[in-house]
């Protein structure tokens, strides 16, 4: 008969559970979590104490004062319940170092602050999964960050900075042609990725249904995203319109980075600077004045891409920015190679400037390039009212 070794066994579970347990403890997970505390915690000392200043003094208030406002902010985010029994604990224990023969009461003190934080640990749990499930759905919303279609090769990029973001990217295929959108929700997190949900669906509604201009597109656009009086809310946005078989495209801007336009004939670039407000900024009928509709050549070669803040705010070790100039310059240099290339080299570059740094906004963008001759030519870009 043959006997298990059982020391091994519980050797393997030692492991095993050391495994799990160390998982992630990275030296860049670590930094990069320590980052993310410390912003989160000087946001919540700020939010707690408010104004430090004593009205009637003018002077900055006491070190008590600060600490109850901070110990209030901090339990006031626990449930009813649990904020009682986390004072009464509180309370015992304080009560309990003053009297060395009542050890029950340090032990019940801790035990229920403990089991607190394990409820509230579980709480933060369950909310994750929740949050992983919007960001895979989320994700599935996206386009392919390769495509082909009407001549276009297109491959896109997207990071976010939280969980889930609120850029947005999307391609629309018509039987007229292809639609280009890029935009990006004013804020971060849960409340941006949903309202950038609801951008698109309705984007794709507007476009199946009225085959719109990309100004018409983003004049109804508007009135959805100010339909909220409340909602201050705004969307900073590009949208472009390919025609099925012609050498150009016409290009909208509402408040939103300019794209870099490379042209292959000319072994150039020039930044598509066109004026509009951001979505949501001002009424519509103002913005049907201001919003500027672009008719640009778009030839065999020609590339053109289309990016969100995220990346030319993107930061380094040294407080400098990426840049709009930087980002162009990486078009001068590349423009010419596959859409792929140029977006590998774009995000290579990004790695290594901003190195070990966290990235504080979501970086997205997008390179489209013409893979087939035109079918006629095309007048100089000009302006469509």
């Amino acid at each position: 008969m043959s006997l298990k070794n059982e020391s091994k066994t519980s050797e393997s579970r030692t492991k095993s559970f050391y495994k799990e347990y160390t998982s992630g403890m990275t030296r860049e997970q670590i930094e990069k979590d320590l980052s993310s505390d410390t912003q989160r915690l000087k946001a919540l000392y700020k939010d707690a104490l408010g104004d430090v200043t004593n009205p009637d003094t003018g002077e900055e208030i006491g070190f008590l004062e600060k600490s109850t406002r901070l110990i209030s902010a901090l339990t006031k985010r626990l449930n009813p319940t649990r904020r009682l029994v986390f004072s009464i604990s509180i309370v015992t224990f304080i009560v309990s170092l003053f009297f060395s023969g009542i050890i029950v009461f340090k032990i019940a003190s801790f035990a229920a602050i403990v089991t607190i934080l394990m409820l509230e640990l579980l709480e933060k749990l369950d909310v994750k999964q929740e949050i992983d499930l919007a960001k895979d759905i989320q994700i599935s919303l996206l386009p392919s960050p390769a495509l082909s279609v009407d001549q276009l090769s297109i491959q896109s990029f997207a990071n976010t900075a939280n969980e889930v973001g609120g850029d947005y990217v999307d391609v629309i295929q018509t039987e007229k042609g292809v639609y280009y959108i890029i935009a990006d929700v004013s804020g971060k997190g849960l409340s941006a990725a949903l309202y950038m949900v609801r951008f698109q669906a309705l984007a794709h509604l507007l476009i199946r249904r009225l085959n719109p201009t990309p100004k018409q597109l983003f004049l109804e656009l508007n009135d959805f995203v100010k339909s909220y009086r409340t909602d201050k809310t705004f969307i900073t946005a590009c949208a472009a319109f390919f025609p099925k078989g012609e050498d150009y495209f016409t290009y909208v801007r509402a408040g939103h980075n300019p794209p870099v336009l490379y042209a292959a004939d000319q072994d150039a670039t020039k930044l598509l600077q066109t004026p509009g407000f951001a979505l949501g900024m001002t009424r519509t009928d103002r913005l049907r004045s201001f919003l500027k509709e672009s008719k640009i050549p778009f030839g065999k070669g020609d590339t053109i891409l289309f990016y969100t803040d995220g990346l030319s705010e993107a930061r380094n070790s040294k407080g400098e920015e990426f840049g709009t100039e930087r980002t162009r310059s990486l078009m001068d240099i590349y423009g010419s190679l596959e859409a792929s290339t140029i977006v590998y080299k774009i995000q290579s570059s990004l790695e290594n400037f901003i190195g070990d740094m966290a990235t504080m906004d979501d970086i997205t963008f997008s390179c489209i390039k013409k893979t087939a001759k035109p079918a006629k030519p095309v007048e100089d870009a000009k302006i469509v009212e």
